[in-house]
């Protein structure tokens, strides 16, 4: 393997390590349904404010969210499209599993 190509992997494993938490699933999948602010998520995904806030930090430091100012609201929003279609993958396989 050509060091360009562990590069990418490497990057590749840290937006997986990103995600691969219960609790930032579940902010992904609401976020697929639109802008939340850390308030909505918090009472949506019954967590703690504190919480969804942390997680939110990882998944927008790695690029996975964004988020928008709305006069003194922050809204979040899914930013990375891989995001999306490895949730879409997930969603599948539990499906299939579910079906078994």
């Amino acid at each position: 393997m050509e060091y360009q190509d562990q590069e990418i992997l490497e990057e590749w494993a840290e937006f997986l390590k990103a995600l691969a938490h219960p609790i930032r699933l579940r902010i992904l999948a609401t976020l697929i349904e639109g802008k939340q602010c850390v308030k909505n998520l918090s009472e949506l995904l019954k967590i703690s404010q504190p919480n969804v806030s942390q997680h939110l930090g990882i998944l927008r430091n790695k690029g996975i969210v964004g988020c928008k100012r709305d006069g003194s609201i922050v809204c979040y929003y899914i930013k990375d499209d891989r995001a999306l279609k490895i949730y879409e993958i997930l969603s599948k396989e539990v499906i299939k599993w579910q079906e078994t």
